[in-house]
């Protein structure tokens, strides 16, 4: 299946979630059997390289790809969740969003200091949340060996700016003038 194939996959919803965006909807991709399998595929031969020790998603549709790509590489998953989500001790941190802030945790000691990690979303636009990711697995004393997206929005510089922050960065299809 072509990379066109796979884009043509993602359902383009017009002024969501607010006038002028084209929000580019993944679960339309998830839903397609054979999509869903190339795009894991495709995100496993980037993955199996670099060896990661644990695969690590980030709410939510991360947990979707980075769980399928942890299974496909025969390693564990750790979710990174918004603030209060988690049941046990938390780390967290707080980032700044385009209107206000938010936070993002995981369990205290999931993960171990010095892990090799795989950074896994769907969408990358500005890169603020995986920005924040990287820092908070940083802080953990983990080694970001790089974030792997379904989808880039290159015109709104979130791997740029993750490249800026020094970690490597790649996704499986690129939608640009968004």
């Amino acid at each position: 299946m072509s990379i066109d194939t796979l884009a043509g996959l993602v359902r383009t919803i017009p002024d969501f979630p607010k006038p002028g965006i084209q929000f580019r909807d993944v679960t339309t991709l998830l839903a397609d059997g054979a999509g869903l399998a190339e795009l894991v595929e495709r995100m496993g031969t980037i993955a199996r390289p670099l060896d990661p020790d644990l695969i690590v998603g980030i709410e939510a549709r991360g947990f979707i790809l980075g769980a399928a790509l942890a299974l496909t590489l025969g390693k564990g998953f750790v979710p990174v969740r918004k603030a209060g989500k988690l049941p046990g001790k938390t780390v967290g941190i707080d980032y700044v969003l385009e209107y206000g802030t938010d936070r993002l945790e995981l369990h205290e000691g999931q993960v171990p200091s010095g892990a090799r990690i795989l950074l896994v979303d769907d969408l990358i636009a500005t890169g603020g949340t995986a920005l924040a990711a990287a820092q908070l697995l940083r802080e953990q004393g983990a080694s970001v060996l790089m974030a792997l997206f379904a989808i880039d929005l290159p015109d709104l510089g979130g791997m740029a700016a993750l490249e800026a922050d020094g970690v490597a960065a790649q996704a499986i299809i690129a939608f640009e003038g968004d």
